[in-house]
């Protein structure tokens, strides 16, 4: 079980959220919310939100202008990593990655085997670090993105998390 440490306060992380979708708008956008809104709760900064087509190229413009930008440190994305024909997150993402985060996508399958059940096999959900820059990318559903903020990231960004945690590569 993850413990804190309570006498260490907390410190906010710039957060910028992306959502693949060639449908969703900011109206429609409750997956994209929920990553904005947990960030937001837990006392983090999102300093961008956008949604993007299931475009590699439009991806990759967006992801490589976040992670030029020394003020993101994490970017959270959801959409496109199922396996349909316009999927196409992680061939994005991929090349753009320095050190790629295996276990993230391990971790997430493996909590979502509770929830859904073996339909967990079906999600491409990676991360890595690339630019002193996290990125997370999470499947579409608002199921999986509550999963992953609450189950997974939401203690990792915090860097009170112990014994170990992302959060402490930001701190000054």
């Amino acid at each position: 079980m993850t413990g804190h440490y309570d006498d260490s306060g907390f410190v906010p992380l710039n957060i910028a959220v992306l959502t693949v979708s060639d449908t969703r708008t900011e109206e429609t956008d409750k997956s994209g919310r929920i990553l904005k809104e947990g960030a937001e709760a837990a006392g983090h900064r999102v300093v961008e939100k956008a949604i993007v087509k299931d475009d590699v190229y439009q991806m990759r413009a967006l992801f490589s202008r976040w992670i030029a930008d020394p003020e993101v440190h994490v970017i959270l994305s959801t959409g496109g990593t199922g396996i349909a024909g316009r999927d196409s997150t992680p061939e994005a993402v991929q090349p753009l990655l320095d050190k790629p985060i295996e276990g993230f996508g391990e971790l997430f399958r493996s909590i979502s085997m509770e929830e859904i059940g073996a339909s967990a096999i079906q999600s491409r959900a990676i991360a890595g670090l690339t630019n002193q820059t996290l990125i997370f990318c999470l499947p579409g559903s608002s199921g999986a993105c509550r999963t992953g903020w609450e189950k997974i990231l939401k203690a990792q960004l915090d860097h009170r998390t112990r014994p170990c945690n992302f959060a402490q590569m930001f701190r000054a």
